[in-house]
Parts: structure tokens; C-alpha cells; sequence
């Protein structure tokens, strides 16, 4: 797809999604469904103080500015993305074992990457668009579904005192 075409789908994207920015992490996001059922009782790293959807699912876009990036965060569910259009990103993955990797989504499969992937809870996770990128439209899901309580941060400091060897990405992850 040439760059008009890729501003083309863009500025439709946008226009048709009430795409809004994400708090604290970054990228743009629009719900697309949150199940009405829910569970009080989950395995759930961690305590739970209310009942969670028991799944959600949503539109994630990340753009071309410096800002436009899924800073490092953890989670206390599962998260699968679904790489749909646009540019690949990179996909930080920082585990509690000590140990790291990267992933890359995108439609070029020959060259390697992922059409979707699931990121485990507790992992620690950031992502952005490879250098040139435009745009990238994906969809992540989650089951239990997300809850803001279930959502940590990531600290630039303590996270490459953790993981040395990745302190040039966890630098561009973080705020």
C-alpha cells in the first residue's frame, strides 16, 4: 500500500471509530465490546476487589509521532493481539522469570511476523511502530476483560535495573 493510500485508510479508520487516547500508556483505543456476564472468581495474579467482564475486546492504533507508543505496563489477564493493517511494530515482552523477547506483528509472515500473539499475564509489555512506520490497527482482547485496577505502569528505573540488557528499549517504552 503507498503512503496515500496508507493516509487514505487512516483518515477512514479514524472517521469511522471513536478512537480516543489511552491513559498513562499510550496509543489510541476504541471498545468495540465488553461481555455483560461477568466473574467474581478468577486466578488472577493478584486480588481482585470486583466482579470482571469475562472478556473485552477493542481496536488499538498506533501512529507515526513520538509520542504514539504502548508504554512498558503489566496486566493481571491474558492479552491477545490481532495484527489487522498498516506498518509492523515491535513487541517488548519482559518476563518475571528475568528473561525478555521480542515479537514483531505485521501481515509479512515470510519475513517473519506474527499475525497475533498473546502476551501472558504479568508480563511486562510495550510496543511501537518499526522506524518508518506510519500506522499500525490492531485489536487486542482480553479475558476476564480489562479493568483499570488490573493495569500497572512501568518505571523506567526499576525496570532496567531488571532487565539490563534491554535498556535502549525499555528507554523508548517509558515516559
Amino acid at each position: 500500500m503507498d503512503q496515500t493510500s496508507k493516509s487514505d485508510f487512516l483518515s477512514l479508520i479514524k472517521g469511522k471509530y471513536d478512537f480516543r487516547p489511552i491513559p498513562d500508556e499510550g496509543g489510541l483505543f476504541h471498545q468495540t465490546y465488553i461481555s455483560e456476564d461477568s466473574v467474581n472468581e478468577t486466578k488472577l495474579r493478584g486480588p481482585i476487589d470486583e466482579e470482571r467482564s469475562i472478556n473485552s475486546t477493542g481496536y488499538f492504533l498506533l501512529e507515526d509521532s513520538p509520542d504514539c507508543f504502548s508504554a512498558l505496563h503489566k496486566l493481571k489477564s491474558d492479552e491477545t493481539y490481532h495484527f489487522y493493517q498498516g506498518d509492523p511494530i515491535e513487541l517488548l515482552m519482559l518476563h518475571p522469570d528475568g528473561t525478555a523477547e521480542t515479537v514483531t506483528l505485521g501481515m509479512d509472515i515470510r519475513a517473519g511476523h506474527s499475525l497475533q500473539y498473546t502476551v501472558k499475564a504479568g508480563d511486562w509489555q510495550g510496543s511501537h511502530l518499526v522506524q518508518g512506520g506510519k500506522y499500525a490497527l490492531l485489536a487486542v482482547s482480553m479475558s476476564p476483560g480489562f479493568h483499570p485496577a488490573d493495569f500497572e505502569l512501568g518505571n523506567r528505573q526499576k525496570l532496567t535495573a531488571s532487565y539490563p540488557a534491554f535498556t535502549d528499549l525499555i528507554f523508548q517504552l517509558t515516559r
